[in-house]
């Protein structure tokens, strides 16, 4: 079904307020010829062969979306290719924390617990509709490795290091004061708990697609579902790429003298399209990282715990996440297909068997986990030695002489993709002779420019006629920009409705995601934008209502609408939903 004429006006109004709201970078100067972008659309230029990028950036994850963004904002004129959606890979399987890394500090990594430290401080500025402080409780029990002296020189030197902190410091706490915060608690054996602060991305694919829509105002051109092929070099220099249209199947090349490999995981894959004999190492050697996703349980602590395990040493967190709990994580060394990573029966066994042995009361099953994610960290290769000792510094890679115009990106963090970004950048200016000032350590993201949320929250539930826990809702996921979602439901009643009860999410979100922030497919859609498929139904029904809206408003027909479905709830298998029922995979009919 087209879209009525009054979805069409709404269109061209909300582009021509986009393009008058884009704040243009000054420094663009040192870069001529710079193509400003004013869809959100994702589209192939017709012209991307004949063009010259400054720089292309492979992989659309939080760090190659930071990396786009930090340089279009400093007037390079950059092209983003992605084989997946943006965040579709590691970034969306971490534990959500914006941290310090607390044990970096036990392998002396005291420059990446600094760095993450300061990091964090930002994004809970920058991106404050998105980043919340988050307490966590640390226990301490006889047998544990680490005793209440080691901890609270830990927890002091944490605080030393966090000393620009806008979060409370650290308190130890006492045998007694610790059953009285989390009463479920193991008792036999404890010492004492420590209580930090630390920080929560509840939707951390939202932090990358604020990135990536950061960037493509800057004026970069961002392109998911392109597949890199090819290098092209000319005797030792890197002119381009060549990559595929997954969407199309059809092939194009776009040319530079600099690109750089943030593919995380798929380094390596990235690098066999490099000519023969000018990549002789392996790069990558990743650890999978699994997570249980569980309804509000018995005996649930009200803060995060982070413990040791008692299997293994390893830890372990329990965190209040999305209305839910998330128990995570494993970190096993992964061999296997990187476009479909599963949790093992092995794993969920360990997370619940550690997660039952330090709160005895919950007695949680399989049958409790709603379902699991996991994904796979781009961590260097160290074929021996315990896992939980790869480190978690970034490394950047140039590959000259061999291959002069090349780098690729080992490893990084969540917490620390801005300032890799500004490395990366800062060392690419540097090769280019050129000097431009980093921007993105003070520019808020797009959804926190401008407001303070909470009084902008309840200045929207004030005036809006959508319920408040809609209107709440728009705010934590778009932040400012929830008055464009309000102002497309506004113009339409049918994009005000709900289409899925759990979580509020309304129709207008739907179309919004599909016409400025790049979404594709009904799993860009509720997995990385609205974030419905979070939830713990993982998007089973909302996937209906997404395809009916696509009919109504976006133009699809029903093979599309019908294609899109199928797809996504083939996607999801791998989360091992207790919702995806052989009674909910037949309604796709």
């Amino acid at each position: 079904m087209p879209c009525s004429c009054r979805s069409i006006r709404v269109l061209l109004r909300f582009r021509k307020s986009l393009r008058e709201d884009l704040p243009f970078n000054v420094e663009r100067p040192l870069f001529p010829g710079h193509h400003e972008r004013t869809s959100m659309n994702r589209s192939i230029p017709s012209d991307i062969a004949s063009r010259t990028f400054d720089l292309i950036v492979i992989g659309a994850g939080i760090n190659g979306v930071a990396i786009a963004r930090d340089a279009a904002m400093r007037g390079m004129h950059v092209l983003v290719l992605d084989k997946g959606d943006i965040s579709s890979g590691t970034t969306s399987w971490s534990t959500r924390l914006i941290h310090g890394g607390l044990r970096y500090l036990e392998h002396a990594e005291i420059g990446l617990v600094r760095e993450s430290l300061r990091e964090r401080e930002r994004l809970l500025q920058n991106a404050a509709h998105l980043v919340k402080p988050i307490a966590l409780i640390l226990p301490i029990y006889d047998d544990a490795r680490r005793g209440p002296a080691l901890i609270r020189t830990g927890m002091l030197m944490y605080d030393l290091l966090s000393f620009d902190k806008s979060v409370d410091r650290h308190h130890m706490l006492s045998k007694s004061v610790t059953i009285e915060k989390v009463p479920s608690i193991k008792t036999d054996g404890l010492r004492a708990s420590a209580i930090y602060f630390d920080a929560q991305a509840t939707m951390a694919e939202r932090l990358a697609v604020e990135n990536a829509i950061s960037a493509a105002e800057h004026g970069a051109t961002v392109i998911t579902y392109a597949q890199v092929d090819r290098i092209i070099t000319e005797g030792s220099v890197v002119r381009g790429v060549e990559f595929t249209d997954l969407r199309t199947g059809a092939t194009s090349s776009a040319q530079s003298n600099w690109v750089v490999n943030v593919a995380g995981p798929w380094v390596d894959d990235v690098l066999t399209g490099a000519p023969t004999g000018s990549v002789s190492k392996r790069f990558i050697g990743g650890t999978k990282g699994s997570h249980l996703v569980v309804a509000p349980f018995s005996g649930a602590p009200k803060d995060a715990l982070y413990y040791e395990a008692k299997t293994d040493g390893r830890a372990v967190f329990v965190v209040p996440w999305n209305g839910l709990f998330l128990i995570g994580s494993t970190d096993i060394r992964y061999e296997g297909d990187l476009d479909d990573v599963r949790t093992d029966d092995a794993e969920i066994e360990y997370l619940l068997h550690e997660t039952n042995a330090l709160l005895p009361g919950s007695h949680l099953t399989e049958d409790d986990v709603l379902y699991s994610y996991c994904g796979v960290r781009p961590l260097p290769h160290q074929p021996a030695g315990k896992e939980g000792a790869i480190t978690r510094k970034h490394i950047i890679y140039n590959h000259a002489p061999k291959l002069r115009g090349l780098l690729s990106i080992i490893g990084g963090k969540l917490t620390t993709h801005r300032s890799l970004a500004e490395e990366v950048v800062d060392d690419l200016l540097d090769h280019m002779g050129k000097r431009a000032p980093c921007l993105t350590a003070k520019m808020a993201l797009p959804g926190a420019a401008g407001i303070a949320v909470e009084a902008y929250r309840q200045h929207l539930i004030a005036t809006s006629t959508l319920p408040a826990r809609t209107v709440s809702r728009l705010v934590d996921l778009y932040g400012s920009r929830a008055e464009r979602v309000l102002a497309l439901a506004s113009q339409d009643p049918r994009l005000a409705a709900e289409f899925d009860a759990e979580t509020g999410a309304i129709a207008a979100e739907v179309f919004y995601a599909m016409h400025f922030e790049m979404a594709e497919t009904i799993a860009d859609v509720l997995l990385r934008r609205t974030m419905v498929g979070m939830a713990g139904h993982v998007g089973i029904a909302a996937d209906l209502a997404v395809a009916e809206i696509g009919r109504t408003h976006l133009g699809w027909d029903s093979m599309r609408a019908e294609s899109e479905v199928a797809s996504y709830r083939t996607y999801i298998e791998r989360f091992r939903p207790r919702a995806f029922t052989q009674a909910a995979a037949s309604s796709v009919a």
